[in-house]
């Protein structure tokens, strides 16, 4: 990530600092951090963290997506270097008042932003069968997705359906035996990403966070299931792919060059002794892609 010519890099996901601490730490006085994230929580204790080293960090409030305006509002056109880990921070799902969580009792809200419009309470409140079908089905690739529906709405005739617990019994009432928690981790994986349109802000994040790199700067992205890996993949092959003619064509007419070299021809996985120390890192897949020059 830190190359010698690094001297702009943007934590595209601060969380609570802990990437930006790390590069910091390495003692490089001419790098500047532009952090940023849409949780004033997560803001705050980064900014406490990150003290020592405040002549070098730039901390913004905002999402990812708008990576391109959010740089500018601090005069920066372009930078050395971008780190997305897309994961959840673990203090974020520990508060069970953030409602994040379905381990603990808490709201049903699963808003990163706390400025967002809809929590996922109200989310399944307005849905129609058939549209909560699909969302769990395009969001949490969840088999159950049919009768986990029924029984939502079915529940939301008779009570409101406010917090994680109520959801997960709803859950747990339909699917039984060992993959009953894989269920009910797929279904708030569903409703988190749609609350927050996860996927839409990273598909857009990738075209803007390419669209400010310099030359020789690298992307690097920490995608943690299958849904954002393979929208991190199709962009990188995307933009390190040359011509795009069907192969029948003899001679190239797009013109198309490649643009970027990914620098990770397979995703790099945590270790076995990392994942002991980190058991929440075990999904990790990081993806590497250097622009052209």
């Amino acid at each position: 990530m830190l190359q010698p010519s690094t001297r702009v890099l943007v934590d595209a996901t601060l969380g609570d600092g802990g990437h930006s601490l790390a590069m910091l730490e390495r003692g490089e006085p001419q790098l500047r951090i532009v952090g940023l994230d849409v949780d004033p929580e997560s803001l705050k204790i980064a900014q406490q963290r990150l003290a020592s080293y405040q002549s070098q960090c730039s901390l913004i409030k905002g999402n990812f997506r708008h990576i391109a305006s959010l740089l500018a509002s601090v005069g920066v056109a372009t930078v050395d270097g971008i780190l997305a880990d897309l994961g959840i921070s673990s203090r974020q799902i520990d508060v069970p008042e953030r409602g994040l969580s379905y381990l603990e009792e808490g709201p049903l809200d699963l808003r990163l932003d706390p400025s967002l419009p809809h929590s996922a309470a109200e989310l399944i409140a307005t849905l129609e069968q058939d549209e909560l079908v699909r969302l769990l089905r395009d969001y949490g690739e969840e088999q159950r997705a049919k009768p986990i529906a029924r029984a939502i709405v079915k529940e939301r005739c008779v009570r409101a359906i406010g917090s994680s617990t109520a959801l997960r019994k709803i859950i747990e009432g339909v699917v039984r035996g060992p993959l009953q928690i894989k269920s009910v981790a797929r279904v708030f994986q569903a409703l988190r990403i749609a609350v927050n349109d996860e996927l839409g802000a990273l598909r857009e994040f990738l075209q803007k966070a390419f669209s400010v790199l310099a030359p020789h700067g690298r992307l690097c992205v920490i995608s943690y299931h299958s849904l954002e890996d393979r929208i991190v993949k199709e962009f990188f092959r995307g933009v390190a792919r040359a011509c795009t003619c069907p192969p029948e064509f003899p001679v190239c007419v797009c013109g198309k060059k490649s643009e970027a070299i990914v620098l990770t021809s397979k995703p790099i996985t945590p270790s076995a002794d990392e994942i002991k120390r980190n058991p929440r890192a075990r999904s990790a897949k990081l993806r590497v892609l250097q622009k052209r020059a």
